[in-house]
């Protein structure tokens, strides 16, 4: 059981004799599992604090990087330094990067200005695409993908949803509003950029067709910026399928504009699924205008993302092990407190 610990300070850790320790540790034999297991969980006790005393008093740089609408970007800010406290005693300073213009190159272009300055990790929300990955290769500081993956390049982790199971969820609860009756189902998405977007959809649309492949799926993308153009799309898609009675909106913004040409068409739907609790979402829930809202915690997905590049940077002990967040199907009635 190697160990960098003296076997006074593990035997005052566990509670147990500094010669019952000693024959534990040389497997000298007449020990019980448990006292065993008593020395395994002190010498993890005991790197575990190490550790934290380590990282104490140590300041470490984080950027952010987010490609996204205002709304959003705005959520990850405020999600993350609600979180900053609770990574104490490690000292966090995150510097915030954001765009709208949802472009390769203007991503790759904030990548490359960091590299000049002094960084230790990066938390990335940004298209896929071949230039983005080859900016996070050459950034030289652990990266931590958010939301939407880059897999191609040297990223250290992906923190979020797993996207494809979401949008499967989506259509699962599609067809149970629907049960029998007909209807075709509207799937809006955003920029068509974002890798997260297009695990969303195939999720979505492999689920519906395999349970109900009589149900037509149009698709309508939203480029952002503008809810007036959104509005004039998906109203002049009704007009045209007035046959659509379900809404799967595979971001978080934008629905008052969907809702309203459903409205100004007279067309009403059965069943509107979208992602992410937030100040919109919340009111058209309580107003009915939303059946359901797929949530995950990004002040989690934000706290993971940055002990994952402590470690990364060998401030925290042990390897970085991958996993998506899981999603919560809130409705009116299961809102979080927190975001009440």
């Amino acid at each position: 059981m190697p160990h960098p610990f003296r076997i006074r300070e593990i035997a005052e850790q566990s509670g147990l004799s500094e010669s019952t320790v000693d024959r534990v540790l040389n497997e000298r034999g007449n020990v019980r599992e448990s006292t065993v297991e008593q020395v395994r969980i002190a010498i993890a006790d005991l790197e575990r604090q190490r550790a934290q005393l380590r990282i104490g008093g140590r300041t470490f740089l984080i950027d952010v990087v987010v490609d996204s609408p205002p709304q959003f970007a705005a959520m990850v800010r405020t999600a993350l330094e609600a979180e900053l406290s609770s990574l104490q005693p490690a000292i966090i300073r995150a510097r915030f990067h954001f765009t709208e213009d949802a472009s390769p190159p203007a991503v790759s272009s904030m990548l490359a200005k960091i590299r000049q300055r002094k960084t230790h990790g990066i938390i990335l929300k940004a298209p896929d695409s071949p230039a983005v990955a080859e900016a996070i290769d050459a950034v030289g500081a652990p990266v931590v993908t958010l939301v939407t993956d880059v897999p191609a390049s040297r990223r250290v982790d992906y923190v979020g949803l797993d996207n494809r199971a979401a949008g499967a969820t989506a259509a699962y609860l599609m067809t149970q509003w629907f049960g029998e009756r007909p209807g075709d189902v509207l799937a809006v998405r955003g920029s068509g950029l974002f890798r997260g977007d297009d695990e969303r959809e195939m999720g979505f649309r492999s689920i519906l067709r395999a349970s109900e492949p009589q149900r037509r799926q149009f698709d309508v993308l939203d480029p952002g910026g503008s809810p007036e153009r959104l509005y004039r799309d998906v109203r002049g898609l009704l007009e045209r399928e007035p046959d659509i009675r379900g809404v799967y909106a595979m971001y978080s913004m934008g629905h008052t504009a969907i809702i309203r040409a459903f409205a100004d068409t007279g067309i009403r739907y059965r069943a509107y699924i979208t992602h992410d609790v937030n100040d919109e979402t919340r009111a058209l829930l309580h107003r009915g205008s939303i059946s359901a809202v797929l949530h995950h915690d990004l002040r989690e997905d934000l706290r993971r993302a940055c002990r994952t590049i402590l470690q990364a940077q060998r401030a925290l002990p042990g390897p970085i092990v991958s996993a998506p967040s899981p999603v919560h199907v809130v409705t009116p009635h299961n809102i979080p407190y927190a975001l009440r």
